[in-house]
């Protein structure tokens, strides 16, 4: 844990009664904010409306405690909704504990191994993907209880349900639907009245659609119609563990720290761009790991660094992580006082609110521009992320993409990988070129591009070199060498050896030198036959020329 070391510390060194002020206003704001979202998102989930509100007290307190980031706000977001509701209806509420618990652990895990950074190895056209197909995935499942269709079945998968929203489309609810557009018409239209700003758009969604449907006894489901409403604070509650549970989530357990670990650590980077400072990934995957696995034990559900929210407590003062554990704590109280009167919210209602979270995550515009400005095979990854995210789940489409990306990648590092034989070259010294003559004894190849099992086919053969003894491989440009191009070099070491041609090594870089040391190459080659310049290497050369050799070409 050396160096490992909670944000609140260092923000409490230097705190004062106006950053308590400021921390205290901004996170009742929040909480505000994060109250119909975490019921929302909950019944996104599959799970009860408080079991939102048990991850963002729980999870958020802890989070903000115990992170890396002075300003992140964590509980419940949508890109979990798909994946929580899948676990749900395949292992039931124990299968989604055990995975949370087991995603929490990965996640500390992860911390304490000083992963932080390797978020920077999963390309943008990834996250853009996925996170534009969940959009994708929490619209689809919310058609039914906008326009209050009703269905026959109970699909889990995304593509299930959109057939069973197209096959149930003609049981619409015109009165479920007109809730439903008041609420847009709201959460759309009252951010835009500047005085009106300061009140979040989602709390008079759900204040005049709940109004409207209890005043004129309209025909919507509520809350209160569909689940059971608990005003229960969050209590320890210890999962039945079992090795055949814990094999069956373990792949959901994965996707879920690798989704957290992922939106946490971009919110943080998106917070300190908003704030100019910098976070701890490492200490914010730990924070992430302990409030994933506390929200489990405590009847919650997965959660993480929430964007939104996190921008929207920057925008309201708060500055530390007191900010967060108000907002966790403003949360609890809402839950003990006011949780009843959740059962008078409208279903079309919380529809509309994740209608406009899909819509804000989507980053449809990040799309946009990625596909008309990206080389195609960026596109194509884009592309194929967001339909697999679609059509399957989360760890198909991140497996997939990845793969993809991989080997579009090596194709492109192949393709710039070149080994070409020269007469002469241009070697720049103080900014001036000049020509280098090439004694007739000797050939010279310039490799420019890593070495690696992708281009090691473009390392050359030696046949029939008649009058020549000495080849020169010059790698000033290549920066990596891997086993694979390193069998190539052998393979043609030994070809000129067979020739009685002497192989020369003209500026090799650290890494392909330390490979070729590795190997015994160096040895076998020897010393005194790798130069560390072309000037260097065309002089060892004519001391290798053969009797009446040495004139240049």
């Amino acid at each position: 844990m050396r160096n490992l070391t909670p944000q609140l510390l260092h923000s409490l060194k230097r705190y004062s009664r106006q950053d308590l002020v400021k921390d205290l206003t901004a996170g009742v704001i929040v909480a505000i904010i994060a109250l119909p979202l975490s019921i929302a998102l909950a019944l996104a989930s599959g799970v009860s409306p408080e079991q939102g509100l048990y991850t963002a007290i729980v999870a958020g307190f802890l989070i903000s405690a115990l992170g890396g980031s002075k300003v992140q706000i964590a509980g419940p977001t949508a890109a979990f909704a798909t994946i929580v509701a899948g676990i749900v209806a395949r292992n039931g509420m124990e299968g989604l504990a055990m995975a949370t618990i087991l995603a929490g652990i990965m996640l500390i895990l992860m911390g304490l191994l000083r992963l932080g950074s390797m978020i920077k190895f999963i390309p943008y056209t990834i996250t853009t993907g996925f996170t534009a197909g969940i959009a994708v995935t929490i619209v689809i499942g919310q058609l039914k209880d906008f326009f209050g269709l009703t269905f026959t079945r109970a699909p889990v998968e995304t593509m299930e349900k959109l057939e069973e929203v197209v096959r149930a489309f003609p049981t619409v609810n015109w009165a479920a639907a007109g809730v439903g557009a008041l609420a847009l018409a709201i959460l759309c239209l009252w951010p835009m009245v500047k005085p009106l700003q300061k009140i979040p758009a989602s709390l008079i969604a759900v204040l005049a659609t709940a109004a409207a449907v209890e005043l004129l006894a309209l025909p919507v489901n509520t809350i209160g119609d569909l689940y059971a409403i608990s005003s229960a604070p969050p209590r320890l509650q210890l999962p039945a563990f079992s090795l055949e549970t814990a094999a069956a989530v373990l792949p959901d357990a994965f996707t879920i720290a690798l989704l957290a670990a992922i939106e946490s650590l971009l919110s943080a980077v998106v917070a300190d761009e908003m704030i100019g400072a910098r976070h701890d990934s490492n200490m914010e995957l730990v924070a992430q790991g302990v409030g994933n696995a506390a929200s489990a034990l405590f009847g919650g559900i997965p959660a993480t660094g929430a964007i939104a929210r996190t921008a929207a407590n920057i925008k309201n003062g708060g500055r530390s992580p007191v900010a967060g554990m108000v907002h966790a704590g403003v949360l609890l109280l809402v839950l003990v006082l006011l949780m009843p009167y959740a059962a008078l919210i409208p279903m079309p209602c919380i529809a509309a609110i994740l209608f406009q979270v899909a819509y804000n995550m989507s980053g449809w515009r990040t799309v946009v521009k990625v596909v008309k400005r990206s080389p195609k095979s960026d596109i194509a990854v884009l592309a194929a992320t967001f339909v697999l995210t679609v059509a399957f789940d989360l760890v198909v489409a991140i497996v997939v993409g990845l793969t993809l990306a991989c080997l579009l990648f090596m194709k492109r590092m192949a393709d710039v990988a070149v080994v070409k034989e020269w007469t002469y070259v241009e070697d720049a010294g103080g900014g001036q070129g000049r020509l280098k003559p090439v004694p007739s004894h000797v050939m010279v190849y310039e490799f420019t591009g890593p070495l690696f099992f992708g281009a090691a086919d473009k390392i050359p053969h030696i046949e029939g070199a008649s009058g020549k003894n000495v080849l020169i491989l010059r790698m000033r440009a290549v920066p990596a060498l891997d086993v694979t191009a390193l069998n190539s070099l052998r393979r043609l070491c030994d070809e000129c050896k067979a020739q009685g041609i002497y192989v020369l090594f003209s500026h090799v870089n650290e890494q392909p030198l330390s490979v070729l040391k590795k190997s015994g190459l160096y040895d076998w080659v020897k010393p005194q036959n790798f130069a560390p310049n072309i000037d260097a290497a065309l002089a060892r050369a004519e001391e290798l020329a053969p009797d009446g050799a040495g004139a240049a070409v």
